[in-house]
């Protein structure tokens, strides 16, 4: 085996990471940059808020399948040129940090879920089906996308370490756990103070980060967005 194969399949994964497919996919069919409203998040759940469901529904597979297909080819293909799950978790990590910070969009990226998703689902099928479980469980309860993706942020490094132990997956789970809590650092400020949007709830135009504090001037434009 080349010991630059791993480097050079962890370089690949980040560009294909890189690929913000909520702003093509939007781009694509003719809708606001989802940079420029709502969260001002380039993902699914930022989409969802232009109102058009198709367009958070393929940003949602299309983040994912970004996640999933790198971990997958490694897993199928790899062990015939010995990349064994050290390779398949620094992957999945890659194309999970070009999603944070895609070279292609000025290292601007979302939060993260969606291509999480796909990451632990190729790393470990059922790792991947219990975390979107916890994921869907809080989101049903709670409405609240935040809630859910933070919750199962940290769940899915425990599931891994107490069912199916330490190693490189669970390095990479717990690493990404880190990342995706971080990355959610604003919207746990905004549930502990109530002000969190809830799930499909549409979105007035992202503020300026400068006027944040202005903001309780623009409440009377709500109407504008619905």
């Amino acid at each position: 085996m080349s010991s630059a194969l791993p480097v050079l399949a962890a370089i690949a994964a980040y560009l294909v990471g890189s690929l913000s497919f909520a702003v093509i996919i939007s781009r694509a069919m003719g809708l606001a940059d989802p940079r420029s409203y709502g969260s001002g998040n380039p993902g699914a759940t930022n989409v969802l808020r232009s109102g058009n469901k198709a367009a958070a529904i393929l940003t949602l597979a299309f983040d994912a399948l970004k996640g999933y297909l790198p971990v997958l080819a490694v897993v199928i293909w790899g062990p015939a040129h010995g990349l064994q799950e050290g390779t398949a978790a620094l992957v999945g990590l890659a194309a999970f940090i070009g999603h944070l910070w895609p070279v292609f969009f000025q290292f601007k990226g979302g939060k993260g879920v969606a291509t999480a998703a796909g990451v632990l689902l190729g790393l470990n099928p059922w790792l991947g089906a219990a975390t979107l479980l916890t994921w869907l469980i809080i989101a049903v309860f709670f409405r609240y996308s935040s809630l859910a993706a933070i919750v199962s942020a940290v769940f899915a490094p425990f599931y891994q370490l107490l069912i199916w132990g330490g190693g490189p997956t669970a390095l990479a789970v717990a690493l990404m756990g880190l990342l995706l809590v971080w990355r959610h650092a604003a919207n746990i400020q905004k549930l502990l103070a109530g002000t969190e949007s809830r799930l499909g709830q549409k979105a007035a135009p992202a503020a300026p980060a400068s006027h944040a504090h202005h903001g309780h001037g623009h409440k009377h434009h709500g109407h504008r967005s619905k």
